[in-house]
């Protein structure tokens, strides 16, 4: 796959010199990425949950490149995560691990320090844990009814943080709060048919477990390819961080039935539960994330002495890798400046539907360094 690396990189330089220092916006349009659009900030301002993987493809181009260009363009938009934190913009959210580990964590790996903001980004994430339910809150201010109490399962993948804090900071309260997050997703987001629950409602005062619900899935009670896909890689990582919590295992789970609703070709439709219907969109990113938690789990595994199954986990890593490559590579489609191509964000309310989105392109590109280079994730400790 190291061809496919540096097509890829060639792309995201093609990409970078089309925006300059422009964030572009979540999703593509007609497979081209523009310059992020807020009402209330100039045109390709730093103001979503996805702009940290923009950052992090430009890091982890960087490494793989050796292109310094890449490290300038990273480190230049550094300033603007600290002053998101300052202003408090747009970061009532769960999504601060996405935004800030693969920005300004993954600096120190090119000798940039963005550690403080780093931290202040951690304890800003702790103002949302909600400890007489023991889970941090996903959505919306700790105020809103329609929020408090709710998780979604995103959220495992910005746990690294709050571990990554309490080790630079020696304060076990971020580790603590992970922790009870997780369990409490592995008690409550994972079904026993080893399907998950996209959010799930818990009462704020009791703890009390509620309901499960969806956002993005065809159903309360479908299964969200995106959030199976973020189960798997989630729970891996928190047992990299946690082990001795079953979460491998519940990674596992997931992972078998991930790979059970997908066709031959790798590449998931939007909800597994529609996968039987040729005429349902394919989410592309669903099975990038997953390719990336597959090779998590063989990792895991092949750590603890399981190689036979750490086998069959990187065998079905580079079928997903492979169906992505052969259908939904950005740079074998003319006009494109994205790294992969069908992708769904959110299907109910229609929003980038068939289009490239950055959290795809950053977890391809990582899948793909991990499988060709050995290349050690931002989530991961030290990373």
């Amino acid at each position: 796959m190291a061809s496919e690396i540096q097509d890829a990189c060639a792309q995201l330089g093609r990409c970078l010199a089309q925006l300059g220092d422009h964030f572009p916006g979540d999703t593509s349009e007609a497979n081209r990425f523009r310059p992020s659009c807020w009402a209330d900030a100039p045109l390709g301002a730093n103001g979503s949950w996805t702009a940290g993987f923009w950052t992090g493809l430009l890091w982890m181009a960087h490494e793989l490149s050796e292109e310094p260009h890449f490290a300038a363009a990273a480190r230049a938009q550094l300033p603007g995560y600290a002053e998101r934190l300052e202003k408090r913009y747009v970061v009532d959210h769960h999504d601060l691990g996405f935004l800030f580990m693969p920005s300004c964590i993954a600096a120190g790996r090119s000798g940039v320090d963005a550690t403080d903001t780093a931290l202040q980004a951690a304890q800003l994430l702790m103002t949302r844990y909600l400890p007489k339910a023991g889970v941090i809150q996903a959505w919306g201010r700790l105020d809103e009814p329609s929020q408090r109490g709710r998780i979604i399962i995103d959220c495992l993948l910005n746990l690294p943080l709050l571990h990554w804090a309490s080790t630079q900071s020696g304060d076990g309260r971020f580790r603590e709060a992970a922790l009870s997050h997780a369990l409490r997703s592995q008690q409550h987001l994972v079904r026993g048919d080893d399907t998950s629950f996209h959010t799930f409602h818990f009462d704020p005062e009791t703890g009390a477990p509620l309901h499960g619900t969806t956002a993005q899935g065809a159903s309360h009670d479908s299964c969200w390819a995106r959030g199976q896909a973020w189960g798997l890689y989630g729970f891996a990582l928190n047992h990299r961080w946690a082990p001795s919590h079953g979460f491998l295992q519940t990674a596992e789970r997931l992972a078998r039935r991930f790979l059970a609703g997908l066709p031959e070709h790798g590449v998931a439709c939007w909800d597994l539960s529609l996968a039987a219907d040729p005429g349902e969109p394919w989410d592309s990113s669903a099975s990038a994330i997953a390719a990336s938690g597959l090779i998590e789990i063989a990792e895991l595994l092949q750590a603890e002495g399981q190689a036979d199954r750490a086998a069959y986990y990187l065998q079905q890593a580079d079928r997903l890798l492979a169906g992505l490559l052969q259908h939904c590579a950005g740079w074998r489609t003319a006009g494109s400046n994205a790294l992969l191509l069908h992708s769904v964000y959110s299907k109910p309310e229609s929003l980038g539907v068939d289009e490239a989105c950055l959290w795809g392109d950053f977890f391809f590109l990582e899948a793909l360094a991990r499988r060709a280079r050995g290349w050690a994730p931002f989530w991961h400790p030290g990373g």
